[in-house]
């Protein structure tokens, strides 16, 4: 069942808007009645995300740059007065390889734009949630199950979706008294431009050295998922879900 219109009408900042998931879920909460602030690296993609809507706000921010994400949560508290809901979804899938093979500039730019990005964002937040009246808030952390089993080769990113786990763990616990939520989505297969190869083409790495094609599923179920995990009431938080493509080799990795 389709969440209708009417069961969003906070304001959520998505991060990443300007392509994949992002994009996916920013265009499924501008069908409610919400205000929803894109934010990423790219002007032109984010406007491309909000065309036709007028409650949409695009802010240009780089989420590994401090100042910038101090900016875009000035632009919120002055224009918008609240932020009900962030999605913490700005990401890299970063270097292939071994953590031997990986150049250290690659390794700390990944963890910069998963990690500090996610961390920035989320200290943003939760400072303008503790100060808005009503007090609180919900934050939902993009995780990937790359959070819970790694792909080959994938020691930066995978490293980064493990830490997003104690990041949100941690933001859930020391919300608490302030009425701040956190919880985290694990997304499988989405079917996105960048998963393009692994449902088609060359398909994936798997553990034992081949390349096989995969099941994906509509990102627009992802971003209906994380519409359920923002409209539920203040009394009701999920810590973790997982949607991934039907049959996709998750459970039997290794």
């Amino acid at each position: 069942m389709q969440p209708t219109t009417e069961q969003f009408s906070g304001s959520i900042l998505i991060t990443g808007a300007g392509s994949g998931i992002g994009r996916a879920t920013a265009r499924r909460f501008l069908q409610t009645e919400g205000t929803v602030v894109l934010a990423g690296r790219r002007r032109e993609a984010l406007e491309e995300t909000a065309a036709g809507h007028s409650h949409a706000h695009v802010v240009p921010t780089d989420v590994t740059d401090a100042a910038d994400v101090d900016k875009l949560f000035d632009y919120i508290r002055t224009n918008i007065g609240r932020l009900d809901v962030l999605f913490n979804n700005a990401g890299t899938f970063g270097p292939a390889g071994a953590v031997d093979e990986i150049p250290l500039p690659e390794w700390e730019q990944t963890l910069s734009v998963n990690l500090t990005g996610a961390m920035l964002c989320a200290a943003g937040a939760v400072r303008l949630m503790k100060s808005q009246n009503p007090q609180g808030g919900r934050i939902i952390n993009n995780g990937s199950i790359a959070a819970h089993a790694p792909r080959p080769l994938s020691a930066a990113y995978t490293t980064t979706k493990h830490a997003m786990t104690g990041l949100t763990k941690s933001i859930e616990l020391d919300g608490r008294p302030y009425g701040i939520t956190c919880g985290q989505i694990d997304i499988g297969n989405a079917a996105t431009a960048l998963m393009e190869n692994i449902g088609s083409g060359t398909g994936a790495l798997q553990s034992d050295g081949t390349r096989r094609t995969e099941p994906t599923f509509p990102v627009e179920e992802a971003a209906n998922a994380v519409l359920f995990m923002a409209q539920l009431p203040a009394s009701a938080s999920v810590g973790t879900m997982t949607i991934a493509a039907s049959g996709m080799p998750f459970i039997g990795r290794g």
